[in-house]
């Protein structure tokens, strides 16, 4: 079974745990924390060292943050989040002979705006779209030295995914992420899944 499957079926899944809140609302202000897994690909990707040649994916665990505001209206909740997230051991190599290229995400940030649709008083399903930044830095190994340099790559993601009320204040989701960090042909993609523990002001 592939990941993305498997998320999907964990999504569905979180949609049926029992919740406390039975009709709690999602109105207002929320901080939380998140983490999951994150697999980065590229094809021959623009970089700060100009393109490299490299065809390779790694997946690697990922941490991070986010605050937001939510509004509900009857059923419907439209909201905004910022977020930032830092992999770990996520280093895309690659490259041939005695050459080798390395890129590293250092750290990632994300403005989006979310749509969801109350399916109970406690479960939110919703799809999320907006604007992902990524700091990359790009080392290039060969016989003659190693040069490295780092640049910012700015792109899109789409997503969605199901929140669920535990508390009063407290939810929990889990949700599926796309990202395009691409620059025209030269690819740089992003598949993320992250659970988040969200606190409700």
């Amino acid at each position: 079974m592939s990941k993305v499957s498997v998320s999907l079926f964990a999504l569905l899944t979180a949609a049926t745990i029992p919740a406390v809140a039975q009709a709690q609302s999602f109105d207002g202000p929320s901080v939380g924390i998140q983490g999951g897994w994150v697999e980065n690909k590229v094809r021959n990707p623009t970089t700060a060292l100009g393109p490299v040649a490299v065809d390779a994916s790694h997946d690697s665990a990922v941490l991070g943050g986010y605050a937001a505001y939510d509004k509900e209206l009857g059923k419907f909740v439209l909201g905004a989040e910022v977020g930032a997230n830092i992999g770990t051991s996520d280093t895309v190599s690659g490259g041939t002979g005695t050459n080798r290229v390395m890129l590293d995400s250092k750290r990632s940030f994300d403005l989006t705006a979310r749509a969801g649709y109350l399916v109970t008083p406690a479960t939110l399903v919703y799809g999320r779209a907006g604007y992902t930044n990524d700091r990359v830095r790009t080392t290039l190994v060969s016989p003659t030295g190693t040069i490295s340099a780092s640049d910012n790559r700015d792109g899109w993601l789409i997503g969605g995914g199901v929140e669920r009320k535990l508390t009063d204040h407290v939810s929990a989701r889990m949700e599926y992420r796309y990202a395009d960090l691409s620059e025209g042909d030269h690819r740089y993609d992003r598949h993320q899944v992250l659970t988040g523990i969200t606190y409700r002001f």
